[in-house]
């Protein structure tokens, strides 16, 4: 297989993101939830249409219940979607070590292709994740890829410490 459903994969979330005025905006627990779990199912369906196959959300990590959001097995590759990306604590290394262990469990795996919000690629390019990266493809020759929805990135609020100074 090429990466034809890759491509085609990432335009099809691109396209729904890109639909949805309010996609970017933190919606806090709950709500940011259900957005989330509304845009994962719309990916599916639009993906088991447009392939004609169910790609989606299969158990491969051994005794685990962990599964991934798609799997292409001809091209050995794990399609996570990480919306969380762009923030520190993400799912990022919980997605890498999924992929091993559905290597390890017999499954052929390759390559892990995340797709996220904008501001993923500059964050999985610091350091600590390009080290995870290189560790990933050295020892289990495992390629990692990541690639945005668009969009402007989100804005971190920083919670501001209170002055140093006493009250008068």
């Amino acid at each position: 297989m090429s990466s034809d459903r890759l491509a085609t994969l990432l335009a099809i979330a691109r396209e729904i993101a890109a639909a949805n005025p309010t996609f970017q905006a933190v919606l806090g627990p709950g709500a940011g939830d259900n957005a989330t779990n509304a845009f994962m199912r719309e990916l599916q369906e639009r993906a088991m249409s447009t392939f004609g196959d169910d790609y989606c959300e299969r158990r491969m990590c051994g005794d685990t219940s962990q599964a991934v959001d798609f799997y292409f097995p001809e091209e050995g590759t794990i399609v996570e979607v990480a919306l969380g990306l762009p923030t520190p604590a993400s799912e990022f290394e919980k997605d890498i070590l999924k992929a091993i262990m559905a290597q390890e469990s017999g499954h052929l795996v390759h390559r892990l292709f995340f797709i996220s919000r904008s501001g993923a690629v500059k964050t999985c390019n610091q350091p600590g994740r390009v080290a995870v990266k290189e560790w990933a493809r050295a020892k289990h020759e495992l390629v990692i890829e990541v690639h945005e929805l668009g969009g402007k990135p989100r804005t971190r609020r920083r919670s501001v410490p209170p002055s140093s100074e006493p009250n008068p």
